[in-house]
This record gives structure tokens, C-alpha cells and sequence, in this order.
């Protein structure tokens, strides 16, 4: 509930003040896993890459969040949780593979995010998607969030992972190059839409 109203609060925030444009949303499938990989830029990028979706994103967050009274209780029922200064946990990442099994979304920003804050960083998208199966949908975020400028945001066609499906490093490597040159791709596709 607490998450249908925010993203409706989003949506319109979106809507308004920066004139969001989605693109795509029948590329990424009505069910079942699906790992949603953004370019990441501006700390407004989780919200705006679930808020034009029916369905809930689960995102990581930095775990001194959860800390904070207010804010931590609202994150975890929004579906975040949380990951350790320093990197991504073992557990953090357990977790975040068995919502993916689980049939839910997960966002993730593979790049390493700005500032590598609550992003997978480089390997982690792709070894999350082949290690739980998950449809890989690439996600680009075109515009700096000016007030009244065009947002736009473009859902490509999940990504055909199965050749790197023994996930040694070096597969893992080409595997998040191929998610990043689609994403770059979509950027400079639509850019001048």
C-alpha cells in the first residue's frame, strides 16, 4: 500500500516538474524475475526507474539509512534493503537473489551507481540475473532532472544472457559490457527524441 501511494506521488512529480516520457514498459515482463539495469546519475534515479511500472522494484540501499527512525521503517516497507559500507554483503546478496527467485524485481545500476552508493558496481547485475535466472531488462535514464525539462525513460528488450551462463569472471565481464553498450544504445537512440 505504502508503496502504491509513493510511486503515485512520484508519478506526478515526475509528471509535472519534469515532464516524464516512458518508453518501452512493454518490454519488461508482467511477471516473474526480472533485474531492471539503469545508468545511474542523480539520487532521483531509483524512484523514477520503478515509478512509471505496475509492479514493486526492490532496490539495496546503504544500511546507515535503516538507521535513521523515520526514514529506515519507511525504505524496508518500500521494499529497500540494506547493504554494509565498503560493498556488497554475501547476505545482501543471497538476499537480493532470493527475491529474483522469488519472481520479483530488482533494480540495479551496474555501472557502480554515482559514487558506487547503492549500486551492484561493475559484475553484480549480470551474476545476480544468471545466478537466479532473471530476465535482464536494460534501462536508460536520459535527462539531469532540470525543472520543466523533458525526463525520459526507456525500457529496452530483456537481454539474451545465456551465452555467459558458465559465470566465470570473464564471462561475467562480457555479460555486463553487453548490458552497458545496450544501455549506452538506448541512450543515444532516444537522446534526440
Amino acid at each position: 500500500m505504502l508503496y502504491r501511494i509513493g510511486r503515485a506521488l512520484f508519478r506526478f512529480m515526475f509528471t509535472v516538474f519534469f515532464r516524464l516520457r516512458a518508453l518501452g514498459m512493454e518490454n519488461v515482463p508482467t511477471h516473474g524475475a526480472v533485474v531492471l539495469c539503469g545508468n545511474h546519475t542523480s539520487l532521483l534515479d531509483p524512484p523514477l526507474l520503478g515509478t512509471p511500472l505496475k509492479r514493486m522494484v526492490h532496490f539495496m540501499a546503504k544500511a546507515e539509512l535503516f538507521d535513521i527512525p523515520v526514514l529506515g521503517s519507511i525504505i524496508s516497507r518500500v521494499g529497500a534493503f540494506p547493504v554494509k559500507r565498503g560493498g556488497v554483503s554475501r547476505e545482501s546478496i543471497r538476499l537480493a537473489v532470493q527475491l529474483l527467485r522469488d519472481g520479483n524485481m530488482l533494480g540495479v545500476f551496474p555501472e557502480g551507481s554515482r559514487n558506487n552508493a547503492g549500486g551492484m558496481g561493475k559484475k553484480g547485475a549480470a551474476s545476480l540475473a544468471l545466478k537466479s535466472g532473471a530476465a535482464v531488462v536494460p534501462v536508460a535514464i536520459i535527462g539531469n532532472y532540470s525543472l520543466f525539462r523533458r525526463m525520459t525513460i526507456v525500457y529496452g528488450k530483456p537481454l539474451d544472457l545465456s551465452p555467459f551462463a558458465a559465470a566465470s569472471s570473464e564471462d561475467l565481464e562480457q555479460a555486463t559490457e553487453a548490458i552497458m553498450k545496450e544501455i549506452r544504445r538506448l541512450h543515444t537512440a532516444y537522446s534526440k527524441g
